[in-house]
């Protein structure tokens, strides 16, 4: 019994130091004391900042000391939970991204630079020693895109030039106005363009601008006021420039003719496709039209005998007389209507050589009937076919003219066969005299103006040829004989010469 009241009071003594020593060791917050508590953050930052620290654990258990004891602060640590001693993904991101930003300074710095320049650097320093024969140096320059061309249209041709001269000359034709207003335009156009270093190139050859009018508005030949147009197409300079017109001079070397507008502008391959397909179905019930007005104070008009022929055959031909008092020329749909119910549509002279209705009855699907080559077959090179038999009638204007043939004979000779023919080259020539819509683009069909951009540089290219042979310009014929050197090849004679005659 002595003996075993010490030991009661040793388990006392015991179980109080025990209790004392737990509580110091895991109930007291060392981190709040002032030296400590710096250094717990530190430990804890630089964890935090090593990412190869990160928990492969997605979700992370805190331990039990780090867990707050207030109800509150619990509730506020789940909502926002981001444990001190473990890096999340948004924080591993943030320190890469900082390391990059650290390694780019340096790198700006020179310090990586200095190391691994000799990889790339210095071989483009050293350039010259890259190809033996060749100097490579140039091509690096421009960050590797080589050297800047600087104005581009010095090394490329043809060169456009944006004058819109059909709109300048308009603005003058059906009023009283002095010779130097109509030409001033004209006249500034070339001195600017002498200025530009890229016209003495080829002094003006690789150049070309379109005319929205016929050729016979830029050409006055006199400067008298009463004379009609301005004299663009006979100043000197003009002889270099290749000019685009609705309607070319048959005696001039630098001038050709493109497409009229027709009414149908379609803005992909399929709408040119049903267009054709449409007028091979189209039942046509007359022979042969015309849509047109007389020219009685012409000399040589031929429209009269015609519109004579037409009413004679009245069973056969629909005319349509375009008269002040009368609007239905001007209405596309009535014109085009009686084309579509057509096999022949009768395409006289004006009060030029062209027409504009040549172009509607070919997206008609209506034959043309010529009565003179300079109204197509010398006209448009670039866009209708050298064997115009193929999709044409010629009845000769002077035969009409002196009544020695009948147009309801010649046309009515034609076999089915051969006009069945004959409709289908029209046909395939749509999409080559009509312009697409200019917002969209053609993938497969080429229209006029693909033709005509396409002539355009086989032109200017044979130019620049015949000045790297030392051929002058226009050597091989003269102005006289263009129209049957762009047409035949050559200046001998020819079954056409007297359409061509000049008094």
């Amino acid at each position: 019994m002595d003996n075993h009241k010490p030991r009661s009071k040793f388990w006392f003594v015991f179980f109080i130091l025990f209790s004392i020593w737990f509580s110091v060791l895991y109930c007291f917050d060392w981190s709040s004391l002032p030296g400590l508590s710096s250094f717990s953050q530190k430990s804890l930052q630089s964890l935090d900042s090593n990412p190869i620290q990160e928990s492969s654990d997605p979700n992370p258990i805190p331990k039990s000391d780090d867990v707050p004891h207030d109800k509150n602060q619990t509730m506020a640590s789940d909502a926002n939970h981001k444990p001190n001693n473990v890096s999340t993904m948004d924080d591993t991101i943030e320190n890469l991204e900082r390391l990059q930003v650290k390694e780019e300074e340096e790198e700006e710095n020179g310090v990586e630079k200095g190391r691994t320049r000799k990889f790339n650097d210095d071989y483009i320093k050293s350039c010259k020693l890259l190809n033996k024969w060749h100097h490579m140096c140039p091509y690096f320059d421009n960050m590797g895109l080589g050297q800047k061309l600087g104005n581009p249209q010095r090394l490329f041709s043809p060169i456009f030039v944006p004058y819109y001269s059909g709109l300048d000359i308009s603005r003058y034709l059906f009023d009283s106005y002095n010779t130097s207003i109509k030409d001033a335009d004209s006249l500034e156009l070339f001195r600017l363009l002498k200025g530009k270093p890229e016209w003495n190139v080829m002094n003006g050859r690789d150049h070309f601008l379109v005319c929205g009018r016929i050729t016979w508005d830029f050409r006055r030949a006199v400067d008298t006021d009463s004379e009609w147009g301005n004299k663009l197409m006979i100043l000197p300079e003009s002889q270099s420039i290749t000019m685009l017109t609705i309607e070319s001079s048959p005696w001039d070397k630098n001038d050709f003719a493109i497409p009229y507008p027709t009414y149908f502008h379609p803005s992909n391959d399929d709408q040119v496709y049903e267009r054709q397909n449409k007028m091979r179905r189209q039942r046509r019930r007359t022979l042969f039209c015309f849509a047109g007005a007389p020219r009685p104070n012409m000399d040589g008009s031929i429209r009269g005998e015609i519109m004579a022929q037409c009413t004679a055959a009245r069973q056969k031909c629909k005319m349509m007389e375009c008269k002040n008092d009368k609007h239905n020329c001007l209405k596309p749909v009535n014109v085009m209507k009686m084309f579509q119910n057509s096999v022949f549509c009768l395409q006289p002279p004006g009060d030029s050589f062209t027409r504009r209705s040549t172009f509607d009855s070919i997206l008609a699907g209506c034959i043309p009937v010529f009565f003179t080559p300079g109204s197509a077959y010398v006209q448009y090179l670039w866009h209708l076919p050298k064997e115009y038999s193929s999709y044409s009638v010629l009845i000769p204007e002077g035969d009409v003219k002196q009544k020695k043939v009948s147009i309801d004979n010649v046309l009515s000779k034609i076999s089915k066969s051969r006009v069945s023919e004959m409709r289908e080259q029209v046909i395939k020539l749509i999409p080559k005299v009509i312009y697409a819509d200019p917002r969209s683009r053609l993938n497969k069909l080429e229209d006029a103006f693909d033709l005509t951009v396409k002539g355009v540089i086989e032109r200017v290219d044979k130019l620049k040829r015949d000045m790297r042979e030392g051929r002058s310009y226009g050597d091989e014929f003269d102005s006289e004989s263009s129209w049957k050197y762009y047409t035949f090849g050559t200046t001998e004679q020819h079954e056409w010469d007297h359409y061509f005659k000049r008094n």
